[in-house]
């Protein structure tokens, strides 16, 4: 919000002097935060000019010129600058005559962009000053030629400081307005809270008008599908001036103004109703009474109605949008934007003035929905005050006479139903307690009288009825923060907790940073994927095994076309994936450690109530929020696409793909101190055959907690990936708990190991994994690791056979082992897999 200096010194002293710097240091104590300053970079000697003849020049090129005898001074005297009173100007506009009173520039001013004023030879002149256009000076965004002062319906002296007629000399403060205080988006609120800050007495702009006595102007309000059982329109108030002029120019002082607040000047009438807006905070629009058909109906739209808006676009309504209609349909989009047929134009002169009062969630739908954000309903979705409507009506109405000549009418609409706020009960001991300062009975009560409040006293507490326009204040919490806000927050005392000895990360957390340092560690970079997916992606990789799954539909989504709460990390990362690829990245190895929501089949999961301000949950209602949402397990995922290792020198570049998957898996598991085992697996959404299931293994029970494999070509040619993408997933909080404990640990040997191989002969149908745990049970606790190191199909094996050879290693916690009881625990593992697979030892 930008406020000029000068307007809020209307209903706000300010002290002799202010700086821009002390106001924003006012501001900020009550909580603005500071965004910046604003000034029409104009300084220097920038006189009124009276033009008192010219000579036109044409020029080689086509262009004419005019040697200008411009008046600065009155006559006699000197000018501004110390120069002679009359001036040679050379001037490239032609849109004034002799006579013209005009700006002018003289030499040693500067304009907008740092443009230096100097006597200067030009077409074969010396233009001693230069003759200004609104642009140049900063006023508008238009280059129509020369300002002529007679346009602003002016006639000042000859040498008159234009910069002070104009109101150049003005600037504005901006501040940053959160979206609770929409109250703040106006001048109004703005000098309410300088006076918060600093004590200096508020001049309310409501109470210099008075509202006049309205009939006879037919509106209805006619919603019959309110959003959140709230009508669309509290309030809607309608005035007629007659007679306006609406060719006369707006005056300096409300054009420059509006340019200081960030809004440009398009007509006078216009330019009041924004005007009053800024003031009051109170949106206005104002129709050609004589397009009007009819009456005024606020409703919803039909069915494939249509509206021709203010910027030129057709839009296509949605049967949700709130719209003014008359008897030929939808005129405007309710506090968004009006439309083009009732717009008021130069023929204009009777005005139908609106101030009305709509609901802030109907507003805000429709402005996203048409992506048609305005200052209208940049303040109507932040909640206007119900109350300031009639007043906001009434100045319009004010200066439209003043300003355009008009006369109001006795025809027009008052309806008015909104309900006043709710009164809160605020013990008096709630505030000190919660905000941890000290504060007194007087100061609580001032303080919410001070912000508008009515406070009655009862006993040890306090009856409050909060303003009209502070929607925000809803329970004891918000108006504590008000009083802390309004005393001072340098009340408030910094202490810091005194953490408790001993203290430290949780197990899981030292556990989640393990997971992550070790997989960064063997060369995987860490990413935060997008936490939502489409429904094709929840149903590619909705659970370990690809089957469809539940997933959580979010009321409001971000995007359209991811509307659900991931129950899987691997869509995210292949997102990912792509993008890296798109943007030349061909070699990745990507993991992420994050929540997934996985609801339970037929559980319906909606709001909880949640306790109002600082009060503590109960066990019941904490059990209600925990059934509100779904589960949420942690999982660990991981990417594999291009070369795991580059090609060098004599060695040729190595492909990254289902090993690498298994390779982080079993990061994975070190990591945690989990014994995990990978069988042959099926995944609806990898490649068959090159798919492994994951199981964690305690307590001599295993139990599935994730998938490995190979992405189906065919998904891949879809997300413009290569062929080969090897991912894995895994149920983070299953390995946890799965995790051996610290006890389960054995201390490392100093005795030296037994090594020896074993190659066993086994159908080929038969999983090596399911081999390799056989021989580990059978050679029994001896045994150190096992490694499958060779897979071995072709000649000199029976047909349907494969030979399988493991790398053994024995160690004994308490001596050194001979080779006999190596070859004996290497033996009895043999046996058992001759026992459990038919495995036949290769000689």
């Amino acid at each position: 919000m930008r406020i000029p200096v000068s307007w809020l010194a209307e209903y706000v002293d300010l002290p002799e002097g202010a700086s821009i710097d002390d106001i924003h240091a006012a501001l900020v104590k009550v909580g603005l935060e500071e965004e910046g300053s604003h000034h029409f970079e104009v300084s220097g000697p920038v006189v009124v000019g009276e033009v008192l003849e010219f000579t036109e020049e044409p020029q080689k090129n086509g262009k004419t010129i005019r040697w200008c005898q411009v008046r600065v001074a009155p006559e006699g005297h000197r000018a501004a600058d110390g120069g002679d009173d009359v001036r040679g100007i050379v001037c490239g506009a032609g849109n004034f005559v002799v006579g013209d009173k005009v700006v002018v520039t003289l030499p040693g001013a500067v304009l907008p962009g740092g443009f230096a004023i100097a006597a200067r030879k030009t077409y074969g002149h010396v233009s001693d000053g230069m003759i200004a256009s609104a642009r140049e000076l900063g006023l508008s965004d238009e280059h129509e030629g020369i300002l002529r002062l007679v346009t602003l319906g002016l006639d000042p002296e000859v040498g008159t400081d234009a910069i002070a007629l104009l109101g150049l000399d003005d600037s504005a403060v901006e501040v940053n307005v959160t979206p609770d205080r929409g109250y703040a988006f106006s001048i109004r609120g703005i000098a309410r809270e300088y006076s918060h800050s600093t004590g200096a007495a508020f001049r309310d702009p409501v109470d210099r008008v008075t509202p006049a006595a309205v009939s006879g102007f037919p509106v209805a309000i006619v919603d019959e599908a309110p959003i959140r059982g709230r009508v669309g329109a509290s309030v809607f108030i309608t005035r007629v001036v007659r007679g306006v002029d609406a060719t006369r120019p707006s005056p300096p002082w409300l054009v420059t103004r509006l340019k200081l607040a960030g809004i440009r000047s398009i007509s006078l009438v216009v330019d009041i109703t924004n005007y009053v807006m800024l003031e009051y905070g109170q949106p206005i629009h104002g129709y050609d009474l004589d397009t009007l058909q009819g009456g005024i109906v606020v409703r919803r739209a039909a069915e494939g109605e249509t509206l021709l808006t203010l910027d030129g676009q057709t839009r296509s309504l949605h049967p949700e949008d709130l719209v003014i209609a008359d008897d030929r349909g939808a005129i405007g989009l309710a506090g968004v934007m009006g439309g083009a047929e009732t717009e008021i134009s130069s023929s204009t002169t009777d005005v139908l003035v609106e101030a009305a009062n709509f609901d802030p969630v109907s507003i805000a739908r429709t402005a996203r929905r048409h992506k048609l954000p305005s200052e209208a309903s940049k303040r109507f979705e932040r909640s206007v005050d119900p109350k300031v409507a009639e007043a906001a009506a009434a100045r319009v109405v004010e200066l439209l006479e003043q300003l355009a000549g008009g006369r109001a009418d006795a025809l027009g609409s008052v309806h008015v139903a909104h309900s006043d706020p709710a009164a809160i009960h605020l013990p008096l001991t709630y505030v000190p307690e919660l905000i941890g300062a000290g504060f007194t009975d007087d100061e609580i009560i001032d303080s919410l009288r001070q912000i508008g409040a009515a406070v009655e006293r009862e006993d040890d507490a306090l009856v409050v009825t909060p303003p009209s326009w502070r929607p925000d204040l809803t329970d004891k919490a918000t108006l504590a923060e008000e009083v802390a806000r309004i005393v001072g927050y340098d009340r408030i005392p910094s202490v810091l907790p005194v953490a408790p000895p001993g203290r430290g990360l949780t197990p899981g957390q030292r556990a989640r940073r393990r997971t992550g340092d070790s997989l960064a560690a063997a060369g995987l970079t860490e990413v935060l994927a997008y936490p939502f997916a489409s429904e094709q992606q929840t149903r590619s990789f909705g659970s370990p095994s690809g089957s469809a799954v539940p997933a959580v539909r979010v009321a409001n989504p971000l995007d359209p076309a991811a509307p659900f709460l991931r129950t899987s990390l691997v869509p995210g990362l292949l997102d990912v994936a792509r993008r890296n690829v798109s943007r030349g990245l061909t070699d990745l190895a990507l993991f992420e450690v994050g929540l997934v929501f996985q609801p339970l089949e037929g559980v319906a999961y909606g709001v909880a109530s949640i306790p109002a301000g600082a009060e503590l949950p109960t066990e019941p209602v904490l059990d209600e929020l925990h059934r509100s949402i779904p589960p949420q397990p942690r999982h660990v995922a991981a990417l594999f696409l291009g070369d795991a290792l580059e090609r060098r020198p004599g060695r040729p570049a190595v492909p990254a793909g289902l090993a690498d998957a298994l390779d982080a898996v079993r990061t994975v598991a070190q990591a945690l101190d989990v014994e995990v085992q990978i069988a042959q697996g099926t995944h609806a959404s990898l490649h068959p055959g090159r798919t492994a299931e994951v199981f964690a293994v305690s307590g001599g029970e295993k139990r599935s907690v994730g998938f490995a494999g190979e992405v189906l070509p065919s998904l891949t040619a879809e997300l413009d990936l290569p062929r080969v993408v090897a991912v894995v997933e895994l149920d983070w909080d299953a390995l946890f708990a799965a995790a051996r404990p610290m006890a389960d640990v054995h201390p490392i040997s100093g005795y030296p190991a037994a090594t020896q191989d074993l190659s066993l002969v086994v159908a080929v149908d038969i999983p090596a994994g399911d081999v390799e745990r056989s021989v580990a049970e059978g050679a029994g606790e001896l045994l150190e690791a096992i490694e499958l190191v060779d897979d071995y199909r072709g000649s000199g094996l029976p047909d349907g056979t494969k030979s399988l050879t493991f790398a053994l290693r024995f160690r004994a916690d308490d001596r050194t082992l001979t080779a006999a009881e190596a070859s004996e625990a290497k033996l009895a593992g043999a046996a058992r897999a001759a026992e459990e697979h038919g495995a036949a030892v290769r000689e």
